[in-house]
């Protein structure tokens, strides 16, 4: 299997050395992208692919559930880089439908370490709980908990102090929320862009 992983690696260098003969080579001297990607781990959200950007485009950070909790160094330390060496002009938190952290979170079933990492994902459950109680299909609960819980990660990145801190020195930033859909391959713009303080203020 990983002799054909490798192979298929070999394919598509030599691919993209036929389209463009200086492609390696220029992602070799910079990496300047635009965009920082804060997305789900889940192996059928591809974020490059999805949005159509070449390597060297896209910064992206991903794990379970797509969160940006304040208190992980891991997350922080990407949207530092992000931010004060790359000068990413957008910041994009990307949850997807059907995701089996945001199934995980709220399901009742004790898996181990991740459901201490799932905890925000609860929390934003039991926040909304008589908006989502209301929703009498399951899955239809699940997806909106999904964009809830992107709403509230977007709050997360535009709160952090990094992220304060360059709108305080007149960097351009904006945080968006969006929504993946498995089903379609299209993304849903959940229209919550906070690019100043003030926006986040009005949000509550």
């Amino acid at each position: 299997m990983l002799d054909q992983l490798k192979a298929n690696n070999r394919a598509w260098a030599k691919r993209m050395v036929s389209a463009d003969g200086d492609f390696f080579k220029r992602l070799e001297r910079q990496q300047a992208p635009s965009y920082l990607w804060i997305g789900c781990s889940d192996s059928r959200v591809p974020a490059n692919e999805i949005v159509g950007l070449d390597p060297g485009e896209l910064f992206v950070h991903r794990n379970v559930g797509n969160l940006a909790p304040p208190q992980d160094a891991n997350y922080l330390s990407v949207l530092q880089f992000a931010i004060d060496v790359l000068k990413v002009q957008h910041v994009m938190v990307v949850g997807h439908y059907g995701c089996g952290g945001v199934s995980a979170a709220v399901d009742g079933k004790r898996r181990g370490l991740v459901d201490h990492w799932l905890h925000p994902i609860r929390e934003v459950g039991h926040t909304h709980r008589h908006e989502l109680d209301a929703i009498p299909e399951q899955r239809a609960r699940l997806d909106r908990l999904c964009e809830l819980n992107v709403l509230r990660q977007v709050r997360n990145v535009a709160s952090d102090v990094f992220v304060q801190d360059a709108w305080a020195r007149g960097q351009a930033i904006q945080v968006h929320g969006w929504v993946y859909s498995l089903s379609n391959g299209l993304v849903k713009d959940l229209n919550t862009t906070i690019g100043r303080p003030e926006e986040l203020e009005r949000l509550g």
